[in-house]
């Protein structure tokens, strides 16, 4: 079926194609008897405006963009980009704001496609995700003036809004915890380097550490999955001094965690304690059950829609600070073991 156009509404009205350009856009030029004959036969035909009309007219598109630099694989398997998008739907869809996902592989091809989807008139706005130090896309945006929210800290935002929350607050929490159940050794299974909000957690993690007297602790860099989660835990916990405790990154590494720790005769939480930042469903189905950093992700999804349409608005809205994550303590951590075992 051939999608129904403005000469096919003006065919059945017996009007002619100007007369339903001005009922239908709510111009003046027809009476008001004829205007609501027109929208009913449209709304008959299951007429919609054309995309490619609304961008000739310098109308709205309805649509917010968001391009994610990772391997689609991973919004399949990572709760945090479901959850975050629920949350941007949750304020995007009863306005009938459509949301254009799509993934890519490069910053640079990220810039390109914001660059075609407003050039042509697709999108109203965008997210940014995934904000890294220094990122080349915060001035490409600036410079197309396309409106756009940060999801990240507000130092990687340049002009834009951004909505974050106080990492650093949340693993210095997490640190302290841990060293007052008595660990000394802790590690941490982090995401990638380059990510602005890694670099955040990078830094609190190592201040709190020093703060509480604690050996320097042991970084090591990932891209998430569960596969490098698995495989840094495995170097972790073979190492002539393994740590009693590590936190993750995310829940996905800290679930392929508990697999490592039993392949290798380990007992969680007695020889080693795990946290995973971000709480999940995985966190709770897992025996033991994983003490987690929950955050409200769907919140912080609905904060970044509201402040995109605001700033599509009013050409501009302040930042929003989320609740940082709070740790909850489940039956994955415990004190250490006062001689930590080989294995």
């Amino acid at each position: 079926m051939k999608r129904p156009t403005i000469a096919d509404i003006a065919q059945r009205a017996g009007v002619s194609k100007v007369a339903v350009s001005y009922a239908l856009n709510d111009q003046p030029g027809v009476s008001a008897q004829t205007r609501a004959s027109i929208k009913a036969i449209a709304d008959e035909l299951g007429w919609r405006p054309s995309s490619a009309a609304r961008a000739l007219t310098g109308a709205r598109a309805r649509a917010v963009g968001l391009a994610v630099c990772r391997p689609a694989r991973t919004l399949s398997v990572e709760p945090f980009f479901m959850e975050l998008i629920s949350g941007i739907e949750s304020v995007l869809a009863p306005l009938s704001y459509a949301l254009m996902l799509q993934t890519v592989t490069t910053a640079e091809d990220e810039i390109e496609l914001y660059r075609r989807w407003w050039g042509e008139g697709r999108v109203d706005g965008g997210l940014l995700v995934d904000l890294r130090e220094a990122d080349p896309r915060v001035p490409a945006l600036e410079d197309l003036k396309l409106p756009a929210v940060v999801l990240g800290p507000p130092e990687a935002a340049g002009r834009f809004p951004s909505v974050w929350s106080d990492d650093g607050a949340s693993m210095r929490d997490t640190v302290r915890y841990l060293a007052t159940l008595g660990h000394r050794r802790i590690a941490r299974v982090a995401g990638p380097a380059r990510l602005a909000h890694t670099a955040v957690r990078d830094a609190a993690f190592h201040t709190a550490c020093q703060e509480a007297g604690l050996p320097r602790p042991t970084v090591v860099h990932t891209d998430y999955t569960g596969e490098e989660g698995a495989r840094a835990t495995r170097r972790l916990l073979i190492a002539p001094e393994r740590p009693t405790a590590v936190v993750y990154d995310n829940d996905i590494m800290a679930v392929a965690a508990l697999s490592v720790a039993q392949e290798l005769s380990l007992h969680v939480p007695r020889d080693l304690s795990v946290v995973a930042w971000d709480d999940s469903p995985f966190t709770q189905v897992v025996r033991p059950q994983l003490t987690a950093l929950t955050r409200d992700i769907a919140a912080y999804g609905a904060h970044a829609a509201s402040t995109l349409l605001a700033s599509m608005d009013q050409g501009s809205a302040p930042s929003v600070v989320a609740t940082a994550a709070r740790l909850v303590p489940r039956g994955s951590t415990s004190p250490p073991p006062r001689t930590p075992s080989t294995g």
